[in-house]
Formats: structure tokens, sequence, C-alpha cells
């Protein structure tokens, strides 16, 4: 199914929950990659994605987060990305042409863990190539389209675009905004509608996820709608903030408080909507009956989403605030 024609059948979009996480409790153990999961434990895998279909989803993600050369040679398993990437693709691929509903394939495109020259060993031609093998083995598998997620440079963002491109994939891009309203290389949410507008084709959609909590995360939605009001924009936020309980993350979301986090984000003016980090199939099936009764309302400013959802973890820094270590040297 294409995401631009189920985008064309409905208002607003169901994306899954997190795959790292609940994988996590499913048994994977920390340190190992959980793309080769797909190989060794493709039962869990498909019981992960039919349990989000179950819960309403209309796109869920591909565990191939991971699934490029340089992050798969930490595990000396860089020699099999295109059969990971495809195996990966086919896992989803089985749920969804079972859901007995149209459901949409992303094959998932993580960051590589390089930075871009000249702050790291990366260039653009590197990158592109390093995404497009990537790609290809998604696009062998079945998967409809590429997302390109929790992405942090505007470079490796275009890059990732360009591989889609080059492949021949439809492609959404979304970033993580979780240094003080901000990607950690200094990207803003009002930057991402126009951040591969001159690639052709442009993305279907772009937006935000993971990041420091569903606050934070529904004000840069905001900014992005503000910035292009009539751009497809995904929202795909945290269950809450993470919290350690000894060895294990949890995370403070609720059920009823990632339903709320769904109807803000329709408000916010978001079209796909879905979690990351923390979100299980019944918080996923909470926002799905959210979405459903919801009729769009006034959209929310930040003090409506802290007072709904809670306060800001890291929010954007004052243009006028003094830098704080100039304000300790001078005392």
């Amino acid at each position: 199914m294409r995401l631009t024609d189920l985008l064309a059948q409905k208002p607003v979009l169901l994306a899954d929950g997190a795959t790292g996480t609940n994988l996590f409790e499913m048994g994977l153990m920390s340190g190992d990659p959980p793309e080769i999961w797909n190989i060794e434990h493709p039962d869990r895998i498909l019981a992960l994605h039919q349990s989000f279909v179950d819960a309403g989803a209309d796109i869920i993600l591909t565990n191939s987060f991971g699934d490029n050369r340089r992050r798969l040679a930490l595990h000396k398993l860089d020699g099999r990305v295109k059969e990971l990437n495809a195996i990966a693709a086919r896992n989803a691929r089985k749920v969804a042409d079972g859901a007995g509903r149209p459901v949409v394939v992303a094959g998932s495109v993580g960051p590589t863990g390089d930075l871009f020259v000249p702050l790291g060993p990366l260039t653009e031609e590197d990158a592109v190539e390093i995404f497009a093998e990537q790609i290809e083995g998604l696009k062998e598998g079945g998967a409809d389209v590429i997302w390109i997620e929790t992405m942090s440079a505007a470079e490796e963002m275009r890059a990732a675009a360009k591989a889609a491109v080059k492949v021949g994939m439809p492609y959404t891009v979304t970033a993580s905004f979780d240094t003080a309203g901000k990607t950690m290389m200094g990207i803003p949410p009002a930057s991402m509608p126009g951040v591969a507008a001159d690639i052709d084709p442009r993305p279907v959609a772009v937006g935000a996820n993971c990041g420091v909590g569903a606050s934070d995360l529904l004000v840069s939605i905001l900014s992005m709608t503000e910035a292009d009001p009539d751009a497809v924009i995904i929202a795909k936020a945290n269950a809450g903030i993470p919290q350690f309980h000894g060895d294990h993350i949890h995370y403070s979301g609720t059920p009823e408080l990632m339903a709320e986090y769904a109807r803000l984000a329709v408000d916010a003016g978001a079209r796909i909507i879905g979690g990351c980090c923390g979100t299980s199939p019944a918080h996923l099936a909470a926002m799905r009956q959210a979405i459903d009764s919801h009729q769009r309302a006034e959209r929310p400013d930040t003090a409506k989403v802290v007072a709904e959802i809670g306060p800001l973890v890291a929010p954007p820094k004052a243009a006028s605030s003094e830098d704080p270590a100039r304000r300790r040297r001078r005392h």
C-alpha cells in the first residue's frame, strides 16, 4: 500500500509503537543488535508487528533501524546488510499482507553513528552509498516507503533522502529534537519541512520522533506546522519520560497520557501519529481510539501542551538569554 494513497483516504494515520524497548521486554539483551532477531527469532518479530496491527496501526516499521554497514560492523555483520534488511521487510510484509485492511510497511533507516566531515569521517558520497545499500535490501523485501528516522544532522537526512531517490523509493524523514528544542547538531524543528525540499522527489512526510518526551515533541510539531501548514507532518513521541528502575528503563507515559498526546498532535496539525520508545501495543490501542473519536479542535499552544501532558524536559533556550558560562565568569 502506498503511503500517499492511504494519506489520501484518511485524515490521520496511526504509525506503530516502539521496536527496541518492546524487544527488550521479549528477551533482547542490552548490547545485542535487535536486527539479528529477524533471523534468530522471527516469531517474536512477527508477534510484535502483529500486536501493533491488532492495536490499529496503519503503518508498521521494519526492525532495521541499525541495519547499515557502519552499525552492523560493530557486530561483525557488515557483510549481511542487504540480507538482513530484506528479511526485516519480509517479516513486516507478511504481517501487513495478512491484516485484512491496508497497512503500509515502512523500511526503518536510522543514522550511521558517524559524524560528517569536518567533524568526523563521513562524506556525503559515502553516506549515500551506505544508505542505498540498506534501502536496496528493504526494497527487495517489499517495503512500501523508506522511513528515515531519529536523525540529527541535515547532511545525513539529505544523504539518506538522496539514497532513497537513487534506489527509486518514496521516503519520509524525522529528526530527534532532544537538545534545548533542537537536534544534537543544532537543527530547529521549523527547518524540517524544507530539509529535503530541493530533492526530487521530495519526502512524502517529515516530522519528529523519539527525543526527550511527548510534550517536547508536540512543541516541535507546532513549530513545523507553523513553518509550513501544508506539509504532511509525522509525530512519533516516546511514551513519557524514561526513568531508570535498577537496570530496567521504564517510561512514565500511561495509555491515557498517550491518548491525550495523540489528540493534541491532531490539533497541532500532524497527519501521521505514532509512538517511539516505551510505546506498547496497549498505548497504541488507546491512541487509535483517541484518534478515531476525536474531532480536530483549536490549535494548542505550549501552555496547553504542558498543562495536558506535563512540563518540557529540554525547553528551547530564549533567544535573548545570556550564556550561563559568561554569567558565572562575571561573578
